[in-house]
């Protein structure tokens, strides 16, 4: 196809790659094709592709999980993990899935309603979905699709698909919760409780062809310190100069060596709002039309604690210190805070067919909009910077992205049902660094630097699902998709200079295959292709020296990877749940890393293609109800995963060794009993086996800052339903209190209560 003509066609449509997803319902005697978690509300995902798909309603969310965050509803599904470092975390939580990392935000899909969660403005810790934009008491179910599988959803997929379907009223509705936890953390020389509160409302109703929703939410939320400032104790030189300090704490560093930790930053106060409203309008009994608005807002203090005293006592925030007969150097920046300033507002737009005929269609529309983005920093040294003085300030403001689509359903004969669509996603990083004459409150003065660029995807796609015969069914399908990134230039305070445009065409072909051997007995098999596109940030990277763009890679190149799984389904006797075996691989090449070029003198660390990272692995799923006796469910999964980079010749140093943050094992078990129609008991367990932070393994210490650990992670939950409209529930995360890491550190034992009321 021609590609000003593909450009053309979708320029106009900003598709919301999830907005409607293929259903097969009208296909006589469906095959099982899913694993549910306690599910029953039917899915928003595509249910016919012969792949693995997971899922979780409120009902059990309410009763097994200490849900304080959006994300926390994926707590226990197979394969996954949320680097969730503190409740509230709202820049670090990043989603993991088979194949792919705590480092890797930008290979998986974050949807609610339709509208695009992920942030993929990046690849990072500092791109993670907008996860503040639902709260746990709205969430109706949330669904995953592992996978690239279906040629309605980008490259990114290549991981998963979340989807998160909120409430919406047939009657009357109303609900009010609030929420508690604590949090004892020990680390170093800290020592102390972290607490945090929220408190949701929740209103709608609905009348004749019209129903609405409102939700408010509030959190007020201490997270413990996340970072430790450190000194190497061989940068240190044997001298009688500086001031002499006591408090500092030895340890041992990732790689081995000796360290002194001086201090926690990071400590990170953050006051979140979340109001959310949606309407629909059933035009006619089979044209439904959408509308949602949601606001989020956050202020964040991240502050600091020098754990350095001098000999009188005072504490130590800078300036050249000894320790032990060494003299080390203290920046003013080494131990210091800082002010976030944040609103992000979203809409999504949303209508659909759904005559259940020959033809079906819909139009979606969503937008995700940073109104203000600001990052406050001081130049000078605590306790002085706490009353203000010089600093920057890092301003996000235009910072977005926009989808826009169109889509439909042609049902020619009852074996066949074939969907299809043009897509386009449009997104905008912009950022700008001011100086500022007071880093508190001061408005921008002097332009420090400057950062900005686009990418947009246009994409057209198309699959045929063919009920072959009653017991075998095929899904064939291909999603053709032109890349474009432009307007890309970085600036210092006296030059701006601009990145050059790139263009490219790729086309992903997906296929998969069913046979119902018997009632009982589901065979699947699926292969899928997936480009993951370079995000703005990993495209438009590097600095200015002697008026030219230095340490960045023009010649960038997406990643790409055929993933393919094989899977077994059984279901229990008597309906009472499924086991699932799956085995999956995934070819990875031209995988985007942050890594160091070794064959550069001098070595340069930038983002860049790594030639192939291969990964297989199983994955064993169990789910059943009533389990021995009556009221005792059970979910438990197994997973095992072979990931190794095969070749990587800017850094060989990396060959052969496991892929960052992709453990060998994890498991997950979930065992909830339900006494009575009130009380409910649920014991959970989670572990995640050995796991690497660099590409070259180096990092054999797993229990220090900046390492990434193994746990195994305990959580209990107790829910008592008082009347028809008062519950309350008492939990405890992290039971047996394991100190873990992720480059930053886990959250210690916390104490959750919750009291709710609805009508």
């Amino acid at each position: 196809m021609n590609q000003r003509h593909l450009s053309t066609g979708a320029a106009s449509l900003f598709a919301a790659l999830q907005i409607f997803p293929a259903h097969a319902q009208d296909l006589d005697t469906p095959i099982p094709e899913r694993v549910v978690i306690q599910g029953t509300q039917s899915s928003t995902l595509p249910t016919i592709i012969p792949t693995t798909i997971e899922g979780i309603n409120a009902e059990t969310v309410a009763r097994t999980i200490n849900a304080f965050d959006a994300e926390d509803a994926l707590k226990y599904f197979p394969s996954l993990l949320v680097r969730k470092r503190f409740v509230g975390d709202f820049n670090h939580a990043v989603l993991a899935t088979r194949a792919s990392g705590t480092g890797n935000s930008a290979r998986s899909l974050v949807f609610a309603d339709g509208i695009l969660l992920s942030n993929l403005l990046g690849n990072g810790a500092s791109f993670t979905p907008r996860w503040g934009l639902v709260s746990p008491e709205e969430i109706a179910r949330v669904d995953v699709l592992y996978g690239p599988f279906s040629a309605a959803y980008s490259g990114n997929s290549v991981g998963a698909v979340v989807d998160y379907v909120t409430r919406m009223p047939d009657k009357f509705q109303a609900q009010v919760k609030l929420s508690a936890v604590t949090e004892q953390f020990k680390e170093a020389a800290t020592d102390h409780a972290y607490t945090g509160k929220q408190a949701s409302l929740s209103l709608g109703d609905k009348q004749g062809p019209f129903s609405w929703w409102l939700h408010f939410n509030h959190l007020d939320s201490e997270g413990h310190p996340i970072a430790f400032v450190n000194k190497l104790n061989s940068s240190g030189v044997t001298s009688n100069a500086g001031t002499f300090v006591t408090g500092a704490v030895p340890g041992i560093n990732p790689q081995g060596k000796d360290w002194w930790l001086l201090g926690a930053s990071g400590q990170t106060h953050t006051q979140q709002d979340h109001a959310k409203i949606k309407f629909a309008y059933d035009i006619n009994p089979t044209l439904r039309a959408s509308y949602t608005y949601a606001s989020w807002r956050n202020t964040a203090i991240s502050d600091a604690d020098s754990y350095l005293r001098d000999l009188t006592g005072r504490p130590v925030y800078s300036g050249d210190i000894n320790i032990a007969g060494k003299k080390y150097t203290l920046a003013p920046t080494d131990i210091t805070e800082s002010l976030t300033q944040s609103e992000h507002r979203t809409h999504g737009f949303y209508i659909k067919s759904n005559r259940r005929g020959m033809f079906d269609w819909a139009l979606s529309a969503s937008s995700d909009d940073y109104t203000s983005d600001l990052i406050r920093m001081p130049n000078t040294a605590l306790p002085t910077a706490r009353s203000g003085g010089a600093g920057r300030i890092a301003d996000g403001k235009g910072t977005g992205w926009q989808t826009l689509g169109i889509k439909g359903i042609w049902r020619p004969q009852s074996q066949h049902i074939t969907e299809f669509g043009i897509q386009t996603e449009r997104y905008h990083l912009r950022t700008q660094v001011f100086a500022i004459g007071d880093w508190i409150t001061g408005a921008p003065a002097q332009s420090i630097s400057a950062f900005r660029g686009d990418t947009q995807l246009n994409s057209l796609y198309a699959q045929d699902a063919w009920r072959i015969s009653p017991t075998w069914r095929a899904i064939l399908g291909a999603r053709l998709e032109q890349w474009q990134a432009n307007h890309g230039a970085i600036a210092n305070a006296t030059t701006t200079l601009a990145f050059a445009n790139r263009e490219q065409v790729k086309l992903s072909p997906k296929a998969a295959l069913s046979y119902q051997w018997s009632d009982e007995l589901a065979l699947k098999a699926s292969i899928g292709k997936a480009w993951r596109m370079p995000t703005v940030s990993e495209l438009y990277q590097g600095s200015i020296a002697s008026n030219n763009i230095i340490n960045n890679d023009p010649l960038l190149k997406p990643e790409h990877s055929w993933t393919g799984e094989l899977s077994a389904e059984w279901s229990l006797a008597q309906g009472k749940g499924l086991m699932r075996s799956t085995y999956f691989a995934e070819d990875s090449r031209d995988a985007l890393y942050a890594q160091t070029n070794a064959q550069v003198s001098p070595v340069v660390t930038t983002i860049q293609n790594i030639g192939q990272i291969r990964t297989q692995g199983f994955e064993i799923a169990y789910q059943a109800n009533d389990v021995v006796v009556t009221g005792l469910d059970l979910n438990a999964s197994l997973t095992y995963a072979h990931s190794l980079i095969v070749r990587n010749d800017r850094f060989p140093a990396s060959v052969g060794k496991w892929q960052p943050r992709v453990p060998r094992w994890r498991a997950n078990f979930l065992a909830s009993y339900r006494h009575n129609q009130q009380l409910s008991t649920t014991l959970g367990a989670r572990y995640s086996g050995r796991q690497y932070g660099t590409l070259d393994n180096s990092d054999h210490n797993e229990s220090s800052y900046t390492s990434v650990s193994r746990f195994f992670v305990a959580d209990l939950r107790l829910r008592y339903q008082v009347d028809s409209h008062w519950s309350a529930a008492l939990g405890i995360d992290n039971l047996n209190n394991r100190k873990y890491w992720a480059f930053h550190p886990y959250a210690q034992r916390s104490i959750v209560a919750e009291l709710t009321w609805s009508h």
